[in-house]
């Protein structure tokens, strides 16, 4: 049977107390937060290159302690850092001149990643690759992407699982996904408003989708909703009753393709990751 683990966005939301968390002020996030989910996203190692020679990875000191909070049978999902990722440094202005990040794509960079998570190897779930939207500046095409990492591929070691979250919507056709699948390298279903609906995605393409995928529902207008919240991620602000039914139900049928899900839900999608996953268990009930 195909395992479905819900989980959220990263954890530590002091909003979640009384949803998630105890009122205990000494309390591990962590811990009480895998009590009851099965899986989380860690983002924060994304966020890894500070100019061009500054880089920034995982400690082994956090990467052992978020191992000893969590029970042996859950499961981290994980950015890849954008230090390899990547195509160009992050710039202040628009107008500011594109500078190539001669980190992407680089070999010595991923293993040094993969050694810093290696402890908590046991709970690790598929590692995912987060790509920037793409124009013709910063990517000739589809073409010379799937170039790229079809040769980066050969260097990825077979006992990870590794996902693509590409954010070039123009990428989401049939060449794509025959790519991904031939690479074994799973597909990461965004649910943005910079993205075609994931539902929609997956019904034309859902045949390519073999061994496990992530459904990453990360919503749209961040900004405007974390307004309406006050900063109190505690309370459902901008509810999606119909992309839910469908996102169950996408749910339901990859589960009986025997298909591994894991689902990831950000605050700002709905207005509460952890309510949010609730009302899905609801839809899957139903």
């Amino acid at each position: 049977m195909a395992n479905l683990r819900l989980g959220t966005s990263t954890w530590k939301y002091d909003s979640w107390r009384g949803i998630v968390y105890s009122d205990n002020p000494a309390r591990d996030y962590l811990r009480e937060y895998s009590k009851l989910f099965t899986t989380v996203e860690i983002d924060q190692w994304y966020w890894s290159l500070f100019g061009l020679n500054k880089l920034v990875m995982p400690k082994k000191d956090i990467v052992r302690f978020y191992k000893s909070s969590v029970p042996k049978d859950f499961k981290f999902t994980v950015k890849i850092p954008n230090s390899i990722t990547l195509t160009h440094l992050c710039r202040n202005l628009s107008t500011d001149p594109l500078i190539p990040n001669p980190h992407f794509l680089s070999e010595d960079l991923l293993f040094e990643f993969l050694e810093a998570v290696k402890p908590m190897k046991e709970n690790l779930g598929p590692l995912t690759f987060q790509f920037d939207y793409f124009n013709k500046q910063k990517m000739k095409s589809q073409f010379e992407f799937q170039g790229l990492i079809r040769e980066f591929n050969k260097c990825l070691p077979a006992e990870f699982d590794f996902g693509i979250e590409t954010r070039t919507p123009d990428y989401l056709n049939e060449t794509y996904f025959q790519f991904l699948r031939e690479h074994k390298l799973g597909h990461v279903f965004l649910q943005d408003d910079r993205m075609p609906p994931v539902f929609d995605v997956y019904k034309r393409f859902k045949d390519y989708i073999k061994n496990f995928t992530i459904i990453h529902l990360y919503g749209p207008d961040g900004n405007g909703i974390e307004t309406r919240c006050g900063g109190e991620w505690n309370k459902i602000i901008d509810p999606k009753n119909q992309d839910l039914e469908k996102i169950a139900g996408m749910i339901r049928e990859l589960q009986e393709r025997n298909i591994d899900v894991y689902v990831s839900v950000n605050n700002q999608y709905e207005g509460s990751a952890p309510l949010t996953i609730n009302r899905i268990k609801k839809y899957l009930e139903s």
